[in-house]
Order: structure tokens, then C-alpha cells, then sequence
């Protein structure tokens, strides 16, 4: 009887500590031939279905228009289509981890989507920023101006006696 009673405790932990939610990042590019009045649609479509799998968004950001590094192919409906452009976006939100599953399930499926990473992160911003230094800065030092100085003929006797005279030491 204890050994039934322990059982379905420690059935019960199971589940309490896979519900616990964890902090992801979800990175994506979405196709270029998105129209710039619909990008903000598609943006909110995103962030609704990670609401709709019980996420709760922390941090993200509009997509932009980037240049991609190489060209990616993605093959949609047995159409294989070539992007050497895309709109970045990311998402910072807290999931539970079974949760994330099905929503990757659900992003694989969606053509919009050249490719997308999801990370477990931390609550923290991690973005790097630019460091500015206080105190002195260096400065260049300026550049002697020519206008004053007078050419002198050169006498390579006297040259020739001195490196001599640094080659004999």
C-alpha cells in the first residue's frame, strides 16, 4: 500500500518539475517577399503564437531588413527558392519546455520561415552595447607643418664618417 501511495507522489514531482518554465530565445529570418505593410501582421502573428502556447514574451523586436552573409535555400511546396535577403526578428519569452516542442512542430510547418533558432537563455539583457570610456581620450599628435622649414644641402662625407662611426662601436 505505501509502496502504491510513494508511487503516485513521485509521479506527481515528475510532473510539477516538468512544468517548470525556462527562458528561450527564438531567432528568426522570414522570407523577403513579405510585403513591408504586411511584416508588422506577420510579427504579430508570431508573437500571438507563442502567446497561444502559454509563453510570456519578456523582450523582442520588430524585424528588420539584413543582407544575409550567404545565400540560403529553402524548398516550399517542391519549390526550391534561393534568399540572399531576409527579416531578422527575436522573441525572449518563458515556455515550458513541452511546450516548446509543439511550438517548434508549429513553426516548422509555416513557409514564412527561411530558418529559426530557439535558445534557453537568461532573464537578463545580453545584448552587447557600445563601452564608453571616461577620462582623457588620446589624441593624434599634430603633424609638423612644412611652410618653415628650409631645405640644407646634404654632405655625404659627413654622413658616411657617421654611420661609420655607429658601425665601428
Amino acid at each position: 500500500m505505501q509502496d502504491a501511495e510513494n508511487k503516485v507522489n513521485n509521479d506527481s514531482l515528475v510532473e510539477t518539475s516538468d512544468a517548470v518554465s525556462k527562458i528561450y530565445e527564438f531567432g528568426y529570418l522570414l522570407v523577403p517577399t513579405i510585403k513591408e505593410e504586411d511584416l508588422s501582421v506577420n510579427y504579430g502573428n508570431i508573437k500571438e503564437l507563442v502567446s497561444s502556447f502559454g509563453g510570456e514574451i519578456i523582450a523582442d523586436d520588430m524585424p528588420k531588413a539584413i543582407n544575409l552573409a550567404y545565400t540560403i535555400s529553402k524548398v516550399v511546396s517542391n519549390v526550391r527558392s534561393k534568399f540572399n535577403k531576409a527579416y531578422f526578428g527575436w522573441i525572449k519569452f518563458t515556455m515550458d519546455s513541452q511546450k516548446v516542442l509543439e511550438l517548434k512542430k508549429h513553426l516548422d510547418l509555416d513557409p514564412n520561415f527561411i530558418r529559426f533558432l530557439i535558445l534557453k537563455t537568461v532573464k537578463e539583457n545580453t545584448i552587447a552595447t557600445k563601452r564608453f570610456v571616461r577620462g582623457e581620450t588620446y589624441k593624434r599628435p599634430k603633424a609638423k607643418s612644412k611652410e618653415n622649414e628650409v631645405a640644407v644641402p646634404i654632405n655625404e662625407k659627413e654622413i658616411d664618417k657617421e654611420i661609420d662611426a655607429m658601425v665601428a662601436i
